[in-house]
């Protein structure tokens, strides 16, 4: 038992190790990648390809079907399962293909732009394209590749966006991020079966499917209202304030946040399913195993976006200048719900290791549905005033989460406040003192810089000097792989 502690231990250190290498590492990749191409492009350019991001997403969505999820969710699945999921996957994504490729022309109609009919066309390709490659994923995620999951994503973005750069420099315009999208498919698929053990045959059948149909249609359920939900905050906010410049100024501080703790739930999330799934048959074990995942996501999502909300202004200015200054009080007040956006991710693989997909999708529709009655009872009052009610909701509602942990695996409230409350205070403390210690600093460069020192500091010196046994294994598996 204890070989098999320190085997899991070793495993999960590892995934989020990758994990933070992972997603740190796209995520800034992407933003030079981003800045480079919008320089060559127009806003025209990319809203043509943005008008589509709705149809390829749901596409993607009901092309996965939440089969992937289902496969890591089983203890030992066998090559019948995948070779089931991957040739349903690619049924799908060809039936998918078809309709929508059909449906061009009455896309282009609708949004009164001809040049989407071929566009949209070549675009979702690249959802066909994904199909080949779920069942190979989630091979990768159930067996924690995370080193190997790390070094295809960033190769296929390097390709990609270098193809994009390239393109756009030549005048391409739109197109360039139309390859974009379809080569990142391209590399992703043959970089996963390059690391895949697992090679699809013939051998499959669909009664796996039927078995699992109830428990993955209530994920793709999930996966289609949250995608829905992100895409038509736009239209929402664009209807009830009719200010183009105050919903860019939303979505510019609601894009920063979201980069911000995508970063540390991508992390977490990559090593969370399998790795409770591990551990659901022993109770106790279960509790541990998820308390200190608790404490590892809060140890790290907490002063990060608090961090991000000091540093909020300075930020802006030195990044993307003053026409932009309107969105510093939106991402500040984003940023404190921000942090425990991924302590919702964790939860929500807790609840779905346990085959729960019913209590994950009534969850997610319960919030996206209270989301957008606050925003109703709130934006007569002024964007700023909706954002902070916003933003209550959403760290209330983890109390929801928190009460199906304790129905599932018997954790009390009382114990995961605990785990997190510490870094909450410490973090805010830490922010607070930096803030007013540099206040009369003048220069914009020089303030943001002081500042993310003199807070990374001080949180590493404050968790040294209250020892956290967190901060101590991190700092010893470092060394120790060194």
């Amino acid at each position: 038992m204890h070989a098999d502690m320190e085997n899991l231990k070793d495993k999960t250190a590892k995934g989020l190790m990758w994990g933070a290498i992972n997603n740190g590492t796209m995520q800034v990749l992407n933003l030079l990648i981003g800045i480079i191409i919008l320089r060559q492009i127009t806003p025209e350019d990319t809203g043509l390809v943005g008008l589509l991001a709705i149809f390829t997403a749901i596409a993607g969505n009901l092309q996965s079907s939440g089969f992937s999820t289902a496969l890591i969710n089983e203890k030992q699945p066998t090559a019948q399962q995948y070779n089931s999921v991957f040739w349903f996957n690619i049924l799908m994504g060809g039936l998918l293909y078809v309709i929508l490729f059909c449906s061009a022309p009455l896309i282009a109609w609708f949004f009164h732009q001809p040049r989407l009919i071929n566009l949209s066309r070549f675009i979702f390709l690249s959802f066909f394209i994904s199909s080949f490659g779920i069942s190979t994923n989630a091979y990768m995620v159930k067996n924690m590749m995370n080193r190997e999951i790390t070094i295809v994503n960033l190769t296929a973005l390097v390709i990609s966006g270098s193809v994009a750069i390239l393109m756009a420099i030549n005048d391409m315009a739109y197109w360039s991020l139309a390859w974009q999208q379809v080569v990142n498919s391209t590399v992703l698929i043959i970089g996963r079966f390059y690391y895949v053990k697992w090679k699809p045959s013939i051998n499959f059948t669909f009664d796996y499917i039927r078995q699992t149909f109830s428990f993955s249609m209530k994920i793709l359920v999930t996966m289609i209202v949250n995608t829905v939900n992100q895409n038509m905050l736009t239209v929402i906010f664009g209807r009830l304030f009719r200010d183009a410049r105050v919903v860019g100024n939303f979505f510019q501080a609601y894009k920063w946040d979201s980069m911000a703790f995508q970063t540390v739930g991508g992390m977490v999330g990559q090593v969370a399913q399998p790795v409770l799934v591990s551990v659901r048959d022993e109770k106790d074990r279960e509790q541990q195993v998820f308390r200190k995942m608790l404490r590892f996501t809060s140890f790290l999502s907490f002063p990060a976006l608090f961090g991000l909300a000091l540093v909020a202004r300075e930020f802006i200015l030195c990044t993307i200048g003053w026409k932009w200054i309107e969105c510093v009080p939106l991402l500040q007040i984003l940023c404190i719900s921000g942090a425990f956006m991924p302590v919702y991710t964790l939860y929500q693989n807790l609840i779905i290791s346990h085959g729960r997909s019913d209590i994950n999708m009534w969850l997610n529709i319960g919030q996206i549905a209270l989301q957008l009655g606050v925003i109703l009872a709130f934006y007569q009052q002024g964007i700023t005033t909706m954002v902070m009610a916003y933003t209550t909701f959403n760290i209330l509602w983890l109390l929801m989460w928190m009460i199906f942990a304790k129905r599932i695996i018997g954790l009390r409230i009382l114990d995961t406040a605990k785990d997190m409350l510490p870094f909450v205070l410490c973090g805010g403390v830490v922010m607070l003192i930096t803030y007013y210690s540099t206040r009369m600093i003048a220069n914009i460069y020089l303030l943001l810089t002081v500042r993310v020192v003199m807070a990374a500091a001080l949180y590493y010196g404050v968790m040294r000097l209250l020892n956290v046994v967190i901060l101590r294994e991190c700092l010893q598996y470092i060394f120790k792989k060194k």
